[in-house]
């Protein structure tokens, strides 16, 4: 059965990267997805991805062409493509100022890698500003971070908790529960701060990974999610019924919640292409 879905965490490339191959790449991921039943990516790029500035830490001048691409991109594709407005939190005016040319240009959301710990001041700025334009944050987390690891400054979800209630009137979507160490640190570090959602994707497909964090959190603050690929998103996506969540639950993660968290309106179009009922949000 096909499930309507809506891809909170997705990636493009573009011809400023190191892949040849990257508009088969780009044709693959919308063709997989129009036969898995997403209905909408919301996708970034960052900066160059590691051609000509480190993925984690884009120049300016990477970051503002990957952004514009990409809102050509999520143009030309639209509705079953938005887009985030990428960021690099160290380089704070040009951030701010991206952020305010992509909401300009239609941008949905703003995109937080790995630049700097989430509970950095330098994110601040860029928190208040999601607030302002009404759109959520999307922050690269490594669940459960050990150590430091080469050429990023990757937060976990205890970070992330610190900027949220720095924060209450933006809405944080952690990135990948199955990416990094270990999912079920992130679980408590989050449950009480309820501006943080969840997102499910990562390479970590582990039996009890969803199941945990709906008992955690509630579906209310999960959401489907793929990231660089469809293929651990499928397998996740057909694990949904069989972790005891309802019909409501799964439609929930699968495309609700999206709907509530961004801005009003942007998935109607997408979602009455899909079959789906936009005003069904219970």
């Amino acid at each position: 059965m096909t499930t309507t879905v809506i891809d909170v965490h997705a990636h493009f490339h573009t011809p400023y990267t190191n892949r040849g191959d990257w508009a088969r790449y780009n044709a693959s991921r919308l063709g997989a997805g129009d036969r898995i039943g997403v209905v909408c990516h919301v996708a970034s790029v960052l900066g160059s991805w590691g051609a000509t500035s480190p993925t984690y830490f884009a120049s300016p001048d990477d970051q503002t062409r990957a952004n514009d691409w990409m809102l050509d991109f999520a143009h030309e594709q639209s509705p079953r493509v938005k887009a985030w407005v990428a960021v690099n939190p160290n380089f704070t005016a040009h951030a701010l100022a991206e952020i305010e040319r992509g909401m300009e240009r239609g941008a949905i959301g703003i995109k937080l890698a790995a630049g700097r710990r989430a509970d950095d001041v330098l994110l601040d700025d860029i928190a208040a500003a999601a607030a302002q334009y009404g759109v959520p944050v999307l922050q690269h987390v490594w669940q459960h971070r050990r150590r430091d690891w080469p050429n990023q400054d990757a937060s976990d979800g205890i970070e992330l908790a610190r900027l949220a209630a720095r924060h209450p009137r933006t809405n944080f979507l952690l990135a990948h529960i199955g990416g990094g160490g270990d999912w079920a640190h992130t679980n408590p570090a989050v449950r009480d701060v309820e501006n943080i959602v969840m997102d499910l994707s990562g390479s970590g497909i582990d039996r009890g990974m969803i199941d945990e964090a709906m008992r955690w959190v509630g579906a209310r603050r999960l959401l489907w999610a793929a990231d660089l690929t469809l293929c651990t998103g499928l397998t996740k996506l057909r694990a949904l019924p069989y972790t005891g969540a309802s019909e409501d639950d799964v439609a929930d993660m699968c495309w609700r919640n999206a709907v509530r968290i961004f801005p009003e309106g942007v998935f109607t179009e997408a979602l009455s292409r899909g079959g789906a009922t936009p005003g069904a949000t219970r």
